[in-house]
C-alpha cells in the first residue's frame, strides 16, 4: 500500500497547502491619512522622493533641465528659492563681498520705511536736509544739484524786470498739516503771467524762518506760493514774513487749521491772495529747486522784495507746530540774480 504524500508546506505564510483551507492576506498597516494627503499633494505638484531621503515625504523638485516644463506652482516656487544673483566688489574696492551685501541690503532698507513707503525726511538729526540725499534716491539733487534754493541773495543785477501779472480773486480754500509745514490748497482761477507764461496757483505754505536771505539778512517767516503751467514747470512766489501788526489773511489761515495732522479742513469763507501780496511789486528773480525733497530744479523764483507784517502771536501760532522748518542756505553756484528797478 503506498504511503500518504505529506502535505505542502506554504512557505510564505507557513500554512498547508491544503485546498480545503481559504489563505488570508495579512491586512496592510494603517496609513495617517496626512501622510496621504502629502504623497498626492507631491504627485499633483510633479515632486520627486529625494534618493537619499529616510521619509517618502522628504521630496526635492526637479528642474526644467531635468523633468522638462514644471506645474505653474513648481515653477513659481522654484523662482523663490532661485540662487541669489552674485555680487562683486567694485574693481579695485578693499571691502569683501560679503560685506558688500551686507551694505547693499541695509542701503535698501533704508530707502523704505516699514510700510513699504518713502522714508520721512525731517529738519533735523540724521533725516534732515544733510541727509535727504541718502533717504531715497528720488532725492538725489537734494546732494547733487547745482542749482538748489534757497540761496542768500546777493548781488542781484538791477534791470527793468517786467512786472509779474497777478491775477488773484477770492476762492474757496482747505487748509492741511502735512507733516513738514501748514499748507493752503487754493481753488481754481488763481493764476500769474510772467515772462511770458501763464502759471497756476496750486497751493501756498509757511516755512519759519524765513529760507530765503537778502544779503544775509533772514525774516521771522516766509509763504511760498507755489505755481504750475500747463506743461508742469513751477513757479514760486515768495513773500517774506517779518514780524509787526497784525496780518488778516494769515489769521484765517490759523483760523482754519484741522485738530489732526494729514487732515484737510475746508474754509467756509473764501480766501483773497491779494492780501498778502506786498504793495511794492517789485521782486527778484532766479533759476533754483524745490527746497523739500526730492528737490527738483528748473523752478523759477520770484522773491518779493518788501516784506508783509505779521504779529509775534501769529508767528508764536506757527512755531507751536513747526520751531524750526527751513532748509539750510545753499550755494548761488554763480546764478545770474536779477532785482527789478
Amino acid at each position: 500500500m503506498p504511503k500518504p504524500m505529506p502535505a505542502r508546506i506554504d512557505t510564505r505564510i507557513g500554512h498547508a497547502a491544503d485546498p480545503k483551507v481559504k489563505l488570508v492576506e495579512p491586512a496592510p498597516p494603517a496609513r495617517d491619512p496626512m501622510d496621504v494627503l502629502r504623497e498626492r499633494l507631491a504627485e499633483r505638484l510633479g515632486a520627486q522622493k529625494a534618493p537619499d531621503a529616510q521619509s517618502p515625504f522628504v521630496l526635492r523638485v526637479s528642474s526644467k533641465a531635468e523633468a522638462g516644463a514644471q506645474p505653474a506652482p513648481v515653477a513659481a516656487a522654484s523662482a523663490a528659492v532661485a540662487k541669489p544673483r552674485k555680487v562683486a566688489a567694485p574693481e579695485g574696492s578693499k571691502e569683501s563681498t560679503a560685506d558688500l551685501v551686507t551694505r547693499l541690503r541695509a542701503d535698501k532698507a533704508a530707502h523704505r520705511t516699514p510700510d513699504g513707503h518713502s522714508p520721512h525726511w525731517s529738519y533735523d538729526g540724521s533725516a534732515g536736509p544733510e541727509g535727504w540725499a541718502r533717504l531715497n534716491p528720488e532725492f538725489a539733487k537734494c546732494g547733487s544739484g547745482q542749482r538748489q534754493s534757497p540761496i542768500d541773495i546777493r548781488g542781484g543785477i538791477r534791470v527793468d524786470l517786467d512786472p509779474v501779472q497777478f491775477d488773484y480773486r477770492p476762492s474757496g480754500f482747505r487748509v492741511i498739516d502735512n507733516g513738514h509745514t501748514v499748507q493752503v490748497n487754493v481753488g481754481s482761477g488763481n493764476t500769474i503771467e510772467v515772462q511770458g507764461r501763464r502759471y497756476d496757483l496750486v497751493q501756498f505754505h509757511f516755512h519759519r524762518p524765513s529760507e530765503e536771505r537778502i544779503d544775509g539778512r533772514q525774516f521771522d517767516m516766509v509763504a511760498h506760493l507755489v505755481h504750475k503751467d500747463a506743461e508742469g514747470r513751477l513757479a514760486v512766489v515768495a513773500v517774506l514774513l517779518d514780524r509787526g501788526s497784525a496780518h488778516a489773511l494769515v489769521q484765517q489761515v490759523w483760523n482754519n487749521l484741522p485738530l489732526e495732522k494729514g487732515e484737510e479742513l475746508a474754509a467756509k469763507a473764501p480766501i483773497d491772495l491779494n492780501h498778502l501780496l506786498p504793495q511794492d511789486k517789485r521782486y527778484y528773480t532766479y533759476m533754483g529747486s524745490l527746497t523739500t525733497p526730492p528737490c527738483s530744479e528748473g523752478v523759477l523764483w520770484m522773491v518779493m522784495q518788501q516784506p508783509v507784517a505779521i504779529a509775534q502771536e501769529q508767528i508764536n501760532v506757527f512755531a507751536r507746530l513747526y520751531p524750526m522748518n527751513a532748509r539750510p542756505i545753499q550755494s548761488a553756484s554763480g546764478r545770474l540774480i536779477k532785482q527789478s528797478n
